[in-house]
């Protein structure tokens, strides 16, 4: 039953959490928009959405020499090796590249994916939850 689960919303969830990711990358440009020398930086979404489709978590695997360490990290932190500055952007005399226009149009692009994905996650749990107790909605 696990199978069948993780086939109907492992992708779902997969794209929920580069969209959420991309979100947070995309907050922090529009909050550093008058920091001097900060760069702009963004995830290309459908490539690390198939990378992490895949099973790629974008990072090298962590090695531990002692069974006292710990093995694992935050999935996010995967999603971090995918991240790159964004090219096409002027930067201004004090050193920052955010363009305001263009942080705000993809800002609102990626809240209308994210919201899509969360729209269509929670028709897929109700369509599940209805075949599992046999209710029709």
């Amino acid at each position: 039953m696990g199978g069948f689960l993780d086939q109907a919303l492992n992708p779902l969830a997969d794209a929920l959490r580069v969209s959420g990711y991309r979100q947070q990358l995309l907050s922090a440009n529009i909050a550093n928009a008058d920091t001097p020398n900060y760069k702009a930086v963004d995830i290309p979404f459908s490539k690390t959405l198939k990378a992490v489709q895949a099973g790629d978590q974008g990072g090298l695997a962590l090695q531990t020499d002692n069974a006292r360490q710990l093995a694992g990290s935050p999935a996010s932190a995967g999603l971090a090796a995918f991240v790159h500055y964004q090219r096409g952007s002027q930067v201004g005399l004090d050193g920052n590249s955010v363009d305001m226009n263009r942080e705000q149009a993809s800002f609102l692009q990626n809240s209308v994916v994210y919201q899509a994905d969360l729209t269509f996650l929670t028709g897929e749990i109700k369509t599940l939850n209805s075949v599992i107790t046999g209710n029709v909605i």
